[in-house]
């Protein structure tokens, strides 16, 4: 009764819907991901903000060693601001590879079970 789980239609049908439920799951994972750095980058960049406007706040009153400490403080937003971004960057192109792979997946068992279908 079908050793070979791809030869029935049910079978196969069953295979490919698995393989479907497991690439959706790792697609939502995904998604779920980049929901969090998209939070984390929208507060890392309200992080920068503030220490840009403390450090013009401090400019204005002429508080030199202030200003030294925002300004440095300032850079260090700026570059974890920058490991934020290209952490998001970097996982929404992971996301649109993984999107892809599905799709593409999708197209091939279509195309083959039209094949199949005609012979």
């Amino acid at each position: 009764m079908g050793s070979d789980l791809r030869s029935g239609t049910a079978d196969g049908s069953a295979v490919h819907t698995a393989e479907f439920i497991v690439s959706s799951a790792r697609l939502t994972e995904l998604h779920e991901c980049s929901a969090v750095l998209r939070r984390t980058r929208a507060r890392a960049e309200e992080i920068v903000d503030e220490a840009r406007a403390l450090l013009a706040e401090a400019e204005r009153r002429g508080d030199s060693a202030r200003t030294y400490l925002l300004r440095s403080q300032l850079e260090q937003a700026r570059e974890r601001y920058g490991q934020v971004l290209n952490a998001y960057l970097l996982l929404s192109r992971r996301i649109n590879e993984e999107r892809q792979e599905i799709l593409r997946a999708q197209m091939d068992r279509d195309r083959l079970q039209g094949l199949s279908g005609v012979a």
